[in-house]
């Protein structure tokens, strides 16, 4: 059955897309890198993520193809909430009962941050609600993306725009970190810091980049064919843009870099991201969706180890933290000890456990009712 034929249908099936579960779960194994780096690699004891310096270009790597994952995941969730709605909308239900439904999943994601999420990377030796993170970004996006999620797509698509060109005048917003209130308020929304590193204003701008791309790949794209060409246009059209804006070396940028392809070149600013950083990334997400299309159309099995991982990204994703954080962190596995090898035996191991854990419990959560089961 045909994108636009779901979309019309009326029946309650969960529908899934491939090509967004490959993405989502080639997001969720560049994060257990990221994690597994984190915890086990020494690099870390000196590392410091908003201006990072590295010894070599292995670490360079081991620590860049991570950076994908934010912008990556908040692209394909703004996706989603537009699927989402559009999804509820033909089955007869009105806007206030869908966003009812997206504000309480938004909340659920919050209040996971501040208990489950925050506590695990300590391998639960604390409890730390009183810090926000990447999951909390998603859902107050989710919440912010529900008022607007009905809107033409050309306006959501201003208001993103809008939002990506206003974010690097509005981080030079002054403030006293040592002041609580201006401190939750502007690292919630605006700048990062030791409260929050994923602001919500920037990457509110991405979940609105995919609800737009949602429009294309869900609707107005009906074919393989369309969804690879517009796909490869935009996504190189927004790189060829973030280039532009990094070679200026001001709007826009915030870290300097000595050479064009330097690794400060690509280095800009992560917490919180700049205008060239967001750019460049939403360029090579939608490439690399528009990869996962074109190369499942020939060999629709090679991606299937993204595709299980991708299906329960969220639970892979608390799980392998807090398995990470009570071996590494709590007992003191190779806690910042080794090097790239160390971290990389430790993907292989988390990958064994998450696989098989991941394929369980999206058969259990296929079978389950309970509402909390359901929006994990």
């Amino acid at each position: 059955m045909k994108i636009n034929s779901l979309l019309k249908s009326g029946t309650d099936k969960q529908q899934r897309f491939d090509f967004v579960d490959q993405f989502r779960g080639l997001i969720i194994i560049l994060m257990l890198v990221d994690h597994c780096s984190y915890y086990l690699n020494s690099t870390w004891e000196f590392l410091d993520p908003l201006d990072p310096l590295f010894a070599s270009w292995g670490q360079v790597v081991l620590r860049y193809v991570s950076y994908l994952c934010a912008p990556g995941f908040l692209l394909i969730n703004g996706a989603m909430v537009w699927w989402f709605y559009y999804r509820r909308k033909n089955k007869g239900l009105n806007n206030w009962s869908i966003r009812k439904e997206l504000i309480q999943r938004g909340f659920f994601l919050i209040l996971l941050q501040m208990t489950w999420v925050n506590s695990s990377w300590s391998g639960f030796n604390r409890f730390d609600p009183f810090h926000l993170g990447i999951i909390a970004c998603i859902g107050f996006s989710m919440i912010f993306q529900s008022f607007i999620v009905n809107w033409r797509w050309e306006l959501q698509l201003a208001v993103a725009v809008i939002i990506l060109l206003l974010h690097p005048i509005l981080i030079k917003i002054p403030y006293n970190p040592g002041d609580n209130l201006p401190t939750v308020l502007m690292q919630t929304f605006i700048d990062a810091g030791d409260f929050n590193k994923y602001p919500v204003i920037p990457w509110f701008a991405v979940a609105l980049l995919g609800s737009v791309m949602a429009h294309g790949w869900l609707k107005a794209w009906d074919s393989d064919k369309k969804r690879i060409y517009w796909g490869t246009i935009i996504g190189a059209c927004a790189i060829i843009v973030s280039i532009l804006i990094r070679m200026l070396r001001g709007y826009g940028n915030i870290f300097p870099f000595s050479d064009f392809g330097s690794y400060s070149f690509f280095f800009d600013q992560k917490y919180s991201p700049s205008l060239y950083f967001n750019l460049w990334f939403f360029g090579w997400s939608v490439l690399v969706i528009t990869l996962f299309i074109a190369i499942s159309k020939f060999f629709p099995k090679v991606f299937l180890i993204f595709d299980i991982t991708g299906k329960t990204a969220l639970f892979f994703y608390c799980i392998h933290i807090a398995i990470l954080g009570i071996f590494s962190k709590r007992i003191g596995i190779y806690y910042h000890q080794g090097e790239i090898t160390e971290t990389l035996i430790g993907v292989v191991i988390m990958m064994l456990i998450m696989v098989p854990l991941s394929k369980w419990f999206f058969k259990f959560k296929s079978r389950s009712s309970n509402p909390i089961i359901r929006m994990i």
